[in-house]
């Protein structure tokens, strides 16, 4: 595929940690992949923005948080903070020029925390063009996590600090620690309007179980400022990995590309 694996270092002391990198060098906009959580770089839609990037000879970036696939550190150790601050060190590092981020559930979240974070301290090297939005998922840890736990999962987050909660796509549950939680909080976004700069494209499945698309509608909804625009899947789930999914997904990002005059 022509992509290389590096690794670079976040953090300083005790929360230093190596996040692994795989980079393909070409043409610009490029392509900036951010995950969803508990999920990787080497995922269905991940692997086909990097495949369809190299035929068509442009540059794409995508790494693993912290606790999650190649990279470093353990998964209960992660916070929206922890994996934004690794999102702003890649961005700053490995891309070049005009940038369309790709963010998938949380890492839409983490898209619009990065585009906030470029508005006030510009990357040196590299500049948002374009978000696009898969099933993107803001204030996910409080709206759709701690707003929906009954009382008894609340009170052993709170208590003992996490909670094992069981997973719809593997046979291992995972962490949701009280460190999360507290810190999504301070990176909520739906409470009033969100200015991006730059144009934004939204794809959400209508069947998706985990993040509604009401959800989808109430971030578009903050979005009044900017070029946005909002495909409801009908018959879509959460991943919107199917080929269909793929093909629609590609086709958005070559429409925002052509935007750009490239």
């Amino acid at each position: 595929m022509g992509d290389e694996l590096s690794r670079i270092d976040v953090g300083t002391g005790a929360s230093a940690r190596r996040i692994a990198v795989r980079k393909q060098a070409g043409a610009a906009p490029g392509i900036f992949w951010l995950g969803g959580f508990n999920s990787d770089m080497r995922g269905t839609k991940a692997e086909a923005l990097a495949a369809h990037a190299a035929k068509g000879g442009r540059a794409c970036v995508r790494f693993d948080y912290s606790g999650h696939g190649e990279s470093g550190g353990r998964f209960e150790d992660g916070t929206i903070s922890r994996w934004l601050e690794e999102a702003i060190a890649v961005f700053e590092t490995q891309a070049s020029g005009p940038q369309i981020v790709v963010g998938s559930s949380m890492g839409g979240w983490i898209a619009l925390l990065l585009a906030r974070a470029l508005a006030k301290r510009p990357a040196p090297n590299a500049m948002l063009a374009g978000l696009m939005l898969i099933a993107p998922a803001p204030d996910f840890t409080e709206a759709l996590m701690w707003a929906q736990f009954p009382p008894e999962v609340k009170r052993q987050i709170e208590e003992t600090g996490s909670w094992q909660r069981p997973s719809a796509y593997s046979e291992d549950p995972y962490p949701i620690t009280r460190a999360l939680i507290e810190d999504g909080r301070k990176h909520l976004l739906l409470n009033g309007p969100i200015a991006v700069g730059c144009p934004v494209r939204v794809l959400q499945g209508v069947q998706d179980p985990d993040v509604p698309y009401s959800h989808a509608m109430k971030l578009v909804s903050c979005l009044a400022q900017d070029d946005v625009v909002l495909t409801l899947v009908k018959d879509g789930d959460h991943r919107l990995s199917r080929p269909e999914d793929i093909e629609r997904l590609l086709r958005t990002i070559e429409e925002l590309i052509e935007s750009q005059g490239s």
